[in-house]
């Protein structure tokens, strides 16, 4: 039997988890700003204190990257307070986890070190390791050249192609780059033809400097954007006229799933109507990618989805908890033998989604018992107030009642943090909660719940996270030109 305190330590950790995965210091429906960050701030500082390897071990899990490139930095920042064994796991799971953020996270995350002094011989190799495993650093100089000109500079490297030092340092030195994209840079300073040679974000600004009518760089940038630029652009481009708008036509069966349906639901009512079998089938083909080999595995599977006013989210993170309850209703629905969907609303029609009215979530879990499913799931930010408390009664009720014998397994996600409870915001102590950031971790976060439920406690928490950790030490493995490099040494 586990002590108190190991029971303590596991529900801790999995507080921390819900938050890691939700919390991204920004405005929510119920809080500002301010007091997201003043929560957050406190939550890493009490891990950290109390639980290093737990905090560490979280980086193996689906957390969001603001979250995880915090781990990091607090890491770093406090490495003289590890033991040799820590440090030697932490820097497996920090090279791991680098290798899977996105390039100007990771750039930011070795800026804020730089400026808090964080220079110590472990962050000089991760940083090594890491740029040495970029698969283009010149592309990076050009995209990212002031992070890495940081980067370098705070590390005390020298990179090895010696044509990216000069075009960090001295760009306009060199009368000629032999590297292609260097001198792509150079050109377009004096040709118009070149800037379409160039990343999306670096051309925008020579076409301003060049004064290109955005309707024909919109055109002609087109083939090199990538698919989230593509799909950000899309009602920009429309306003600037049909022929910027076809430029920018999108795939969006291959988006992901959750920001697919977030972009749906920027969509007008009247444009989904007329493009509902596009967008349905794009939605469809997304999460059954998603769902792959469990797809129909799952048995019979009741969803209740929040749309309820406070589904619109916030000014920064607009629609965001709506996009996740959309994104899992069509998830669900590839995951499921016989599924069904219902909203809080009482809509049927979840193409045309939208926030509105109170969330009567106690009405609509009733409903879902009452269709014997083998797994209900609830997707909602846990404001339950039509009226207030009825769906934890009927959870209650119905676990203490009429299913002793848990015939139905019940999960909440919530993908809201609620600051003042440094938690998300549950439902009943009798129904696991756990936090969603994309409906694409639902089958994770499903078993992680599992915890959260009590059935399973700080040791096999302790495996699952060690398990997660061994999969993704795969990643910084097989990074290729690894170096022995001593500071100062080329990369």
């Amino acid at each position: 039997m586990e002590s108190f305190g190991d029971l303590i330590a596991a529900d801790d950790a999995l507080l921390f988890v819900n938050a890691a995965i939700t919390a991204t210091g920004q405005r929510e429906f119920h809080s500002d700003a301010g007091t997201q960050r003043l929560s957050l701030d406190f939550l890493h500082a009490y891990m950290l204190g109390n639980y290093r390897d737990l905090y560490a071990g979280v980086l193996a899990l689906d957390i969001n990257d603001h979250n995880a490139a915090l781990i990091v930095r607090r890491l770093l920042e406090t490495a003289a307070e590890a033991t040799v064994e820590q440090r030697r796991a932490e820097g497996r799971l920090i090279g791991g986890r680098l290798a899977l953020l996105p390039p100007q996270r990771v750039y930011t995350l070795f800026g804020a070190l730089r400026r808090a002094g964080v220079n110590n011989r472990r962050t000089r190799a991760l940083l090594r390791d890491w740029l040495c495993a970029r698969p283009d650093l010149a592309f990076d100089a050009v995209k990212y050249r002031s992070g890495l000109k940081q980067a370098l500079r705070h590390a005390h490297l020298v990179p090895g192609d010696g044509e990216i030092g000069t075009f960090l340092f001295a760009p306009l030195s060199r009368a000629r780059y032999d590297t292609p994209i260097l001198e792509t840079w150079r050109r377009a300073h004096f040709e118009q033809a070149a800037v379409y040679e160039l990343p999306y974000t670096v051309a925008e600004g020579f076409a301003a400097q060049h004064g290109i009518p955005r309707e024909v760089f919109l055109q002609r940038i087109a083939p090199r954007l990538t698919r989230r630029e593509a799909l950000r652009l899309q009602a920009a481009a429309q306003a600037q006229g049909p022929a910027a708008a076809e430029a920018l036509k999108t795939d969006l069966a291959r988006m992901p799933l959750t920001r697919l349906a977030g972009y749906v639901l920027s969509l007008p009512a009247e444009e989904r109507v007329v493009r509902r079998a596009e967008l349905t089938g794009a939605l469809r083909t997304a999460a059954e990618r998603v769902a792959g080999v469990h797809r129909g595995t799952w048995g019979r599977v009741t969803a209740v989805l929040d749309d309820s006013f406070s589904s619109y989210g916030s000014g920064v993170k607009r629609r965001r908890p709506l996009a996740v309850a959309l994104a899992c209703h069509y998830l669900l629905g590839a995951l499921a033998g016989h599924y069904r969907g219902l909203w809080t609303s009482g809509r049927g029609d979840a193409l045309l989604a939208h926030p509105v009215g109170p969330t009567p979530l106690g009405e609509r879990v009733l409903d879902g018992l009452e269709t014997s499913p083998d797994r209900l799931v609830i997707v909602s930010d846990g404001w339950d107030n039509a009226p207030p408390g009825l769906a934890a009664e009927v959870l209650r009720v119905w676990r203490t009642r009429l299913d002793t014998a848990r015939r139905t397994s019940v999960v909440h996600l919530n993908p809201v943090y609620d600051a003042a409870d440094f938690d998300v915001r549950r439902l009943s102590a009798r129904v696991p909660t756990a936090g969603i950031r994309d409906a694409e971790d639902l089958p994770a976060l499903v078993e992680i719940a599992q915890f959260a439920e009590g059935r399973t406690g700080l040791a096999e928490l302790k495996a699952y996270l060690d398990a997660r950790a061994a999969r993704l030490a795969v990643v910084p493995a097989q990074r290729a030109g690894r170096a022995a490099a001593t500071d100062g040494s080329p990369l």
